[in-house]
C-alpha cells in the first residue's frame, strides 16, 4: 500500500509540475489581452524573478516581444 501511495503522488508531482513547465505566451495570457500581467505571471516563479528585467518599457506586462527574451 505504501508503493502504491508513494507511486500516486509522484505521478501527481509529476503531473502538476508538467503543467507549470509547460507555459508559453498564450497560456500564461489567461484573459487573452496580447499581455503577460505580473499577476498572470505568478503562476511562474522563474519569469517573476526576470519580470522587472523583461518588462522593459515598465508599463507592467510583458508583450510577446519581452516575453521571448526570457
Amino acid at each position: 500500500m505504501k508503493t502504491l501511495n508513494k507511486t500516486l503522488a509522484l505521478i501527481a508531482l509529476a503531473s502538476s509540475s508538467a503543467a507549470f513547465a509547460a507555459t508559453d505566451f498564450d497560456t500564461l495570457d489567461v484573459d487573452g489581452n496580447g499581455a503577460i500581467s505580473q499577476s498572470e505571471a505568478a503562476v511562474d516563479a522563474k519569469l517573476m524573478s526576470q519580470f522587472s528585467e523583461l518588462d522593459t518599457d515598465g508599463n507592467g506586462e510583458l508583450s510577446k516581444q519581452e516575453f521571448a527574451k526570457a
